[in-house]
């Protein structure tokens, strides 16, 4: 088995990274088991934030990296909280609080359309030239009163009319299916896939 770094200390996503790389060979480590700290992510964009924690990771371990990068982006905000979604109403990041602030931001908006990114980077080496960049998005709409006790984040506003359900309401099974961290998840399997 080849190590590989996941730049996060997420147990969920270390999990759910582990299962689907396993097939390539990869044994998944958390970056915590090496020391690392988290990396600064100052950038705009999901991919260079991706990409500068893939990287930090890399570097301070010697072994090849994964890192992704994920939020909400909403059309009437202008693709905002974007890559701030975790910290949208500051710090210590809160759910409640950045769900406040997002709801309270659309009070006179009648577009609600909204879509979660999420990108995952995957480095061979700190400067791995061509690093594989995969991206899903998720699309639904921002609904005022919550709905749903599953979920993180903005799941329980982020309602999905194919389902008539918020992202909250939805089955662990199901949301794994079709979010888009499934989605930017199936296309790094296509990826190393062919690089196999």
């Amino acid at each position: 088995m080849k190590q590989l770094v996941l730049a996060s200390g997420n147990s969920g996503k270390l999990r759910e990274f582990a299962a689907l790389l396993a097939q390539f060979e990869f044994e998944v480590l958390p970056q915590s088991a090496f020391n690392v700290p988290e990396a600064d992510e100052p950038h705009c964009t999901f991919v260079e934030n991706a990409l500068a924690k893939a990287r930090h990771a890399a570097r301070l371990t010697g072994l090849p990296a994964l890192a992704d990068d994920s939020g909400i982006c909403v059309s009437a905000l202008d693709g905002a909280p974007g890559v701030y979604s975790a910290r949208y109403a500051g710090e210590p990041k809160s759910d409640a609080r950045n769900n406040e602030k997002l709801i309270a931001a659309l009070h006179d908006q009648a577009d609600r359309h909204a879509h979660y990114v999420a990108v995952l980077v995957l480095v061979r080496r700190a400067d791995d030239p061509q690093p594989i960049i995969a991206q899903g998005e998720w699309y639904g709409e921002i609904v005022e009163t919550p709905q749903g006790e599953n979920g993180f984040g903005y799941d329980p506003h982020f309602y999905l009319p194919e389902f008539g359900l918020t992202a909250a309401q939805l089955s662990a099974t199901e949301k794994n299916r079709t979010s888009h961290r499934a989605k930017a998840l199936a296309q790094l399997i296509t990826q190393l896939s062919a690089a196999s």
